[in-house]
């Protein structure tokens, strides 16, 4: 693996450990009534998705069990359709979603 992309995926880490921070014990009745928490974690997911764009096709090669098209495409939903974005859908990634890849993640490097 290139040195760019460890660089990039330990800031997607750090991403991750963020939006899991600042989503905390929220439930999602919580999440959903909190405007400013709703923004800033589809922050992070655009993060997260820009960042992944930006890995070598030798490293998505490598390791196809990522799930690279979807993060990516995650991230231009929140990006350029917000307003019709579900925020369960959201909360649902940082849940359920970010775990799985961080611990994906964290094998590559």
């Amino acid at each position: 693996m290139q040195h760019r992309d460890k660089t990039i995926i330990v800031k997607v880490l750090s991403e991750i450990d963020i939006g899991y921070s600042m989503l905390g014990k929220a439930t999602l009745e919580e999440f959903l009534d909190d405007e400013k928490l709703k923004r800033a974690v589809c922050m992070t997911v655009i993060n997260i998705g820009e960042l992944i764009k930006n890995v070598t096709e030798d490293t998505r090669k490598e390791h196809p069990y990522v799930q690279w098209k979807a993060i990516a495409g995650m991230r231009d939903i929140a990006a350029h359709k917000y307003q019709t974005l579900r925020m369960e859908d959201v909360y649902q990634t940082v849940h359920a979603d970010f775990p799985a890849l961080k611990e994906q993640l964290e094998k590559l490097i």
